[in-house]
């Protein structure tokens, strides 16, 4: 028992010290009404939240987990309590942080859409499952747990003298301490036990017609669009013809590429050419060779010496391609990033963080579990050194066609060095391949 205190009290200790007070935490209470006002977080913003939110997470299962372990022995209800004092002190304790922590978020949360339905979002990167947020509120919410915490909280009152006489022992007096100073939470607690109930009520409301209404839509664009992507029109390229990218083609522009470098494509014959602003409608991001790769960190699926790779998302989602299968086009430009080594190396982590994701039919961009083309390069991208996207309304949805990726791209300092199948099929660099770009976009450079 002594041992278990111990971990206990050690434990509610070191979470006490972990959870962050609201000036703390200042920076990103900004950037959250920034992104109800927009309607969006914008991908740095999105990366604070996602930094803070599994570290919430990660103490709420530790201290969910140290509650788990200290159950049977603090005993159920008032009597076995009394027989075990010490035990429900460390208990408390913990209960009192976790119930504080996770009203905090709800109460931050539930009247903030926009963070909502981020918070609940699914995320790869830290196994983040979808609707965690939501489990969080119907915990906190749900008339028993808050009758389980209130029946702790009338022990805690009327055992008040007992509980402070603890504070002489040197394992639980650091405990006692911080229970007292959580007692200005606890009546605001009581108070609030009917309002959350009905505000969860009315958010689960919400979420369910939202949900129901974004699982229909995105079944019919997974289905029209997974139609569209194979398909191909008549009458352009005669059938089973060759791409104009060649195999050595494809060999000599991986000699003058490097890590960063993003490659706007095209499929003369692509039916969804006729769905898309402009000439270029895909990108993909040049991540580097197998060699350069495993010099920052980032895994491929194949270790061959010298193979290159690219980060794109097709309708099979986003995962990290050999070259062969990215540069099977008919051409493609490539843009040349602005960024030092030192910021190139942070882009391309978070950018290859979001390999595994499904296929955004949909194409919005406000949500991050799934992801079309140039997402990946807005989520990687966007925020460090002088990069920056905004993104457009197209159909009433906001996203970032390729086109208008290409705009932004070079007012914020990309280049392009080079294209490859037009004017003649071939390779063009420096001004030859600028002059055979500008011929096929709808701004000149």
């Amino acid at each position: 028992m002594k041992e278990l205190l111990e971990r206990g009290a050690a434990l509610v200790l070191a979470a006490a010290g972990a959870m962050p007070e609201r000036e703390d935490i200042a920076a990103e209470l900004a950037a959250v009404e920034a992104a109800e006002q927009r309607g969006y977080f914008l991908p740095d913003e999105e990366e604070r939240i996602r930094f803070l939110y599994p570290r919430h997470l990660g103490l709420r299962a530790a201290l969910l987990e140290m509650l788990e372990s200290l159950g049977d022995p603090a005993g159920r209800g008032e009597v076995g309590w009394r027989d075990h004092l010490p035990v429900f002190v460390t208990a408390f304790a913990a209960t009192c942080l976790l119930t504080r922590a996770d009203r905090f978020l709800v109460d931050l949360a539930a009247e903030r859409p926009v963070l909502w339905k981020k918070l609940d979002e699914e995320d790869l990167r830290t196994g983040i499952p979808r609707k965690s947020f939501t489990g969080i509120f119907k915990e906190v919410s749900h008339p028993l747990n808050a009758g389980r915490f209130l029946m702790a909280v009338d022990f805690y009152e009327n055992h008040r003298a007992g509980i402070r006489e603890l504070a002489a022992d040197p394992l639980l007096g650091p405990v006692v301490e911080l229970l007292e100073k959580e007692e200005a939470y606890i009546g605001k607690r009581r108070r609030d036990v009917f309002k959350r109930f009905l505000d969860y009520r009315w958010f689960s409301f919400l979420r369910r017609n939202r949900s129901a209404w974004k699982k229909v839509m995105a079944g019919l664009f997974e289905a029209s669009g997974r139609a569209v992507a194979d398909l191909r029109q008549p009458g352009i390229k005669p059938s089973g013809a060759a791409k104009r990218v060649t195999a050595e083609m494809r060999e000599e522009v991986l000699r003058q590429v490097g890590p960063g470098d993003v490659f706007v494509t095209r499929h003369d014959d692509a039916l969804s050419n006729l769905f898309l602003p402009g000439y270029w409608p895909h990108a993909a991001l040049y991540i580097g060779t197998t060699e350069e790769l495993e010099k920052i960190g980032i895994g491929t699926p194949g270790a061959q010496a010298g193979q290159a790779w690219f980060l794109e998302s097709k309708k099979d989602g986003v995962r990290i391609r050999p070259a062969e299968e990215t540069l099977e086009v008919d051409a493609f430009v490539i843009l040349r990033h602005p960024l030092e080594r030192e910021l190139l190396v942070e882009a391309l982590r978070r950018a290859v963080s979001h390999a595994g994701k499904p296929y955004d039919f949909l194409f919005d961009f406000r949500t991050a579990d799934r992801m079309v083309c140039t997402e990946v390069i807005y989520r990687g991208f966007h925020g460090i050194g002088p990069v920056k996207f905004h993104l457009k309304e197209v159909g009433g949805r906001l996203c970032l066609p390729a086109e208008e990726f290409l705009d932004q791209a070079l007012e914020c300092g990309y280049q392009i060095i080079g294209t490859g199948g037009l004017d003649g099929d071939g390779l063009l660099f420096g001004e030859d391949g600028l002059d055979a770009f500008g011929r096929t976009y709808s701004r000149r450079t």
